[in-house]
Order: structure tokens, then sequence, then C-alpha cells
């Protein structure tokens, strides 16, 4: 470990990084592109990169998992709305975020991630604060893959506090709703923001614990679903309801909002995108139909622990 305590976290996400798309990589048998980048002296926001994609795989259609940090001289919107008197502040942002579209509708989509970003308002000591969390898009629903992903997420934040899991879950459930659609993103996880309660290292070290439970709690859901044979009808909800994935990111995701706002990388900060998506007037699916069931049974809140 580095005596520089954002060294440590810059050293662990690009650690985390690489764990996650090897390991992701041999599941699917295909490569990530790996993408280094660096932003171009005298743009506002500066700092470096790494992005890797794996688009067209046997497993997933298109699976990103980008490490970036930067800095910039003042704080865009999307991150001071809950923190007024950090407005004007220069920041620095580092980060580790992926989401996986399967090939397979049976196979749900996934999110994961975590972050750290650091103000110093004028005449003030600096701030530093951790977000992140993970969720989960089914389009098919299972309640073993909803509990197994579920328990996996509290088994990572139990060390830190009873309290945590809960806490964050509920945070969660708030958080990844389509306010316009009035209906859930998915069947959420956890997940916060403006964290630093627990101190600089035990912020940390929660951070790292719910990033290390990631593959964990999401690879073998991939393994039971991956083979599931489908057909048209399968496929053509899949991408239907990829559509409200691409809602929620563009017009609710405060992720991708600090990153556009702040003068990031547009092609890193959009590898959230599904690679194929369909939008339909007014679709209904019909009652006693897996698809309905997942509007009943999964697209609530709910205690899945």
């Amino acid at each position: 470990m580095n005596d520089n305590p954002i060294a440590n976290v810059r050293e662990y996400l690009t650690d985390l990084q690489e764990r996650i798309t090897s390991t992701v990589a041999m599941v699917d048998g295909g490569a990530f592109v790996v993408d280094r980048w660096s932003k171009p002296p005298g743009e506002k926001l500066q700092g470096s990169g790494i992005t890797q994609i794996l688009e067209d795989g046997a497993v997933f259609e298109r699976a990103g998992c980008g490490f970036s940090h930067v800095t910039g001289p003042q704080l865009p919107p999307s991150a001071t709305q809950h923190r007024p008197e950090l407005a004007g502040a220069p920041f620095e942002a580092m980060g580790v975020s992926l989401v996986f579209h399967p090939r397979n509708p049976y196979v749900p989509t996934v999110h994961m991630n975590v972050r750290m970003i650091a103000a110093t308002p004028a005449g003030g000591a600096p701030v530093c604060w951790f977000g992140g969390g993970m969720d989960l898009t089914p389009y098919y629903g299972f309640d073993e893959d909803a509990v197994h992903f579920h328990r996996t997420c509290k088994a990572a934040l139990d060390p830190f506090g009873v309290d945590k899991y809960p806490r964050f879950k509920r945070w969660c459930d708030e958080y990844f709703y389509l306010k316009h659609r009035d209906e859930q993103r998915g069947i959420g996880g956890v997940f916060f923001d403006d964290f630093a309660e627990l101190g600089f290292d035990g912020s940390f070290a929660m951070l790292s614990s719910v990033g290390d439970a990631f593959l964990d709690a999401y690879l073998p859901i991939v393994d039971r679903r991956k083979n599931t044979p489908y057909g048209e009808r399968e496929r053509s909800f899949q991408l239907y309801r990829r559509g409200r994935y691409v809602e929620f990111n563009l017009v609710w995701d405060r992720g991708t909002h600090f990153g556009l706002q702040s003068g990031g990388r547009s092609e890193s900060i959009l590898l959230s995108m599904p690679p194929l998506v369909s939008w339909a007037y007014n679709r209904k699916t019909k009652k006693g139909t897996p698809e309905d069931r997942l509007y009943r049974e999964f697209l609530v809140r709910k205690d899945w622990v």
C-alpha cells in the first residue's frame, strides 16, 4: 500500500477493473478491447482512463468496464445538488463503472459502479466521499437469482454495520426508478452516495467490499441462464426492455450527467448503452405470461433477503 490514500484508491480500482474483465473474458470466450485514453492539454477536464469493451461475444452482446481518473476546476451541478456548499469547488474523481448486456434474454443486464470524489472548497480543507453499488435488471424473473444477488450484496455490507444493506437497498430502489414511467428499472441491489461516515479508511474498505463482491453476485446467475433456449418472442421483449435502460441512463442517472456536464469522454461515458434496442408504442403484456410476471413480481420494491 502507498502512503498516499488517493493513490491507494486508484491502485485498487485499476486492479478491480482488470480482475473483472479478465474473469468475464474467460466466461465469454472473447477478448476485451483495451482503450487507454487521456484528455488533451487545454481542456477544462484533465485526466486519463482505461476503457475496456467486449462486443458481439458468445455470452455478452456488449460488456463495457471503464476506469477514469479526472480533475476539474469546478464540480458540475449533478455533484452538488446534495452538497451545495461545494458549488464551484475544484475536484478530483476516479472510479470503475460497468454495464454488461447479455445476449441471452434469460441472463439479466447488470450495472456496478464504485467511485471516489474529492473537492476543495475555497478557504477550506479537502472533502472526500465515496459512492457506488450494483443493481440487476432481468428481462425474465427468477426468484433464486434475485435472492442470490441481494444476499451477496448484504454479505458485503454487513461487516460495516447491519444498517447498511437495508439502507442502501432502499436507496437503490428509490434511485433506479423511472419517474416518467412510474416503474422500477430492475430488481435493485444496493446504492450509496456522498458516503464518508466511516472515515476515509472505513469508507474505502466498504467500497472495496462492494466492488469485490460483484463477480460472486453476478456470475453464478450468468452460469445458470446463459444456455437457456429462447426464441424471437424473448428477444423482442429483451430489446424492448433495454429501452428502459437507455431512458434511465440518459434522463435520470447522476453518473452519466456528471460525466457529460464536466466535459468527460462521451465514448467512455456512454459505454453503458446496449448495442441493439427497440421501442414500441403503448406495448402491453398478456396476463399470465412470463413477461407479465416480470412487471407484477419483479419490477416492484420487495424484500428479497
